[in-house]
């Protein structure tokens, strides 16, 4: 495992967000949703694709609070722009547990 710096670590912004939309990607090389993420006023909205289709179902993500990393540039996947990344845990097949505050938090406010 490489190890990084503290300064490395800041430069991370990581976020808590809630999901207003969810719809089907049938253009995604992977089974995958593409997500409207509110991270509030100071960082608006994002969007988002999230490989999350084997554990959750697009009508039971709206509301949710997840946890994203929102400072990498723009990746284009097929015809969609992913302004953030929605962070999980990888299981032995490849599902995703998303990462979640156990409490309602603001959105735009930063793990640290």
């Amino acid at each position: 495992m490489e190890t990084i710096t503290w300064p490395d670590f800041e430069k991370v912004e990581i976020r808590v967000g809630t999901i207003l939309e969810a719809k089907d990607f049938p253009k995604a090389r992977n089974p995958a949703y593409q997500l409207l993420i509110d991270f509030g006023p100071e960082l608006g909205l994002k969007k988002s694709s999230a490989q999350i289709t084997a554990l959750y179902q697009k009508e039971d993500l709206v509301g949710m609070q997840i946890v994203a990393v929102v400072n990498f540039p723009p990746k284009q996947i097929a015809n969609f722009i992913s302004e953030c990344l929605v962070l999980g845990v990888v299981g032995s097949n490849k599902e995703v547990v998303l990462l979640q505050p156990d409490k309602n938090v603001k959105n735009g406010q930063r793990i640290a």
